[in-house]
């Protein structure tokens, strides 16, 4: 019955087909003509952790910049991490960057989606108790209006059911990406609108829903996935997918279900990985990895002349610490987007042509 629900929710509309066709053609490309070596590529992922990790926990409320995230995860070596914010991230950036590295052996069970809910909380001792655990009460979803009334938004599976449902859903997933029988893209929205439906754990729902949809896609092939974060590109459209989730939720489980809203959704922000990796690769353009400030600092060197640190500081009109302006020009150097030239307090720096 579970089966028969979840197949004909889909409904295939011409929108949906052409955008399923470009993703796919683009991984073609991607797989047959990407030439970033190595060590670019692993840079890429590394960054990627840090963007989605600041993406995927600032839809849930945290307030970290992903340069705070990249300064905060550098010396995270032997510490624990003390505030919420920190602990969320440091439990995230974990969680995305194994699913980076071990998808290949990661497989769509109870078990697995368990340890990603436990990774993801392992520093929160607020969450101690849950972690890893299936939810024990109820968790309605409720939002505050304008005269600051609550307004329940949407009731997921109460506790006694998420067991059964998850098993349903995981099982159904499962059969039909081995089976072919329905596009896996198609598969693995499915799979997420009725996760986030089911609701199963206390917190981290959304995360967890982010970080299982990174790896399914990794499962079925779309290898440019650790490249370009999908959780940023989320966040920068997170009205959208609220107002999706909500469109689809309010039907679940009723005669007239109909996830089309949610499925556009998802394929749009693919459509726009897919043009995010697709400018890395033909313009072959690294600075594409580089944050908003190492950007700014990048383009100092646009006019070919050398330029020091004190100088680049006065360029950026003093708004800028001096901490942050050679932790910008290290990174620009590792990635061979500049040249240092000369040693300590004397070093100057230009552009690589």
């Amino acid at each position: 019955m579970a089966e028969n629900r979840f197949n004909k929710r889909i409904k295939l509309t011409q929108d949906i087909l052409a955008k399923i066709a470009k993703i796919d053609q683009f991984n073609g490309l991607w797989q047959g003509s990407v030439r970033f070596s190595p060590q670019i590529l692993s840079r890429l992922k590394a960054w990627v952790i840090i963007t989605s990790t600041g993406a995927s926990t600032r839809i849930e409320g945290s307030k970290m910049t992903d340069e705070e995230i990249a300064r905060f995860l550098r010396g995270l070596k032997g510490k624990r991490p003390k505030s919420r914010d920190e602990q969320e991230v440091a439990g995230y950036a974990d969680l995305i960057g194994r699913i980076f590295d071990n998808w290949k052996t990661i497989k769509l069970t109870e078990g697995w989606i368990s340890q990603f809910h436990s990774i993801l909380l392992q520093f929160s001792e607020k969450d101690k108790s849950h972690k890893g655990k299936y939810k024990d009460s109820l968790n309605t979803v409720i939002m505050q209006n304008k005269y600051g009334e609550q307004v329940v938004l949407f009731s997921p599976t109460p506790p006694y059911l998420v067991k059964a449902e998850m098993q349903a859903a995981i099982e159904w997933a499962n059969e039909q990406l081995e089976s072919g029988a329905t596009h896996p893209i198609l598969v693995i929205a499915n799979f997420i609108f009725e996760f986030l439906a089911i609701h199963p754990f206390k917190d981290g729902n959304g995360r967890i829903s982010r970080a299982l949809t990174n790896l399914l896609l990794l499962r079925m092939g779309y290898n440019y996935i650790p490249y370009v974060s999908l959780d940023e590109i989320i966040e920068k459209t997170r009205s959208e997918y609220y107002l999706a989730l909500r469109a689809t939720q309010k039907n679940h489980k009723t005669k007239h279900e109909d996830i089309t809203p949610w499925v556009e959704y998802l394929l749009g922000a693919l459509v726009e990985q897919t043009d995010r990796a697709r400018a890395l690769m033909e313009n072959d353009q690294p600075e594409k990895i580089l944050s908003k400030k190492q950007l700014e600092i990048y383009h100092l060197f646009d006019s070919g002349e050398e330029i020091g640190i004190a100088e680049a500081i006065k360029l950026l009109k003093g708004k800028t610490p001096r901490a942050t302006v050679k932790q910008a020009l290290s990174r620009l150097v590792k990635l061979k987007l500049l040249e240092q030239i000369g040693q300590a307090r004397s070093a100057r720096y230009k552009k690589i042509q």
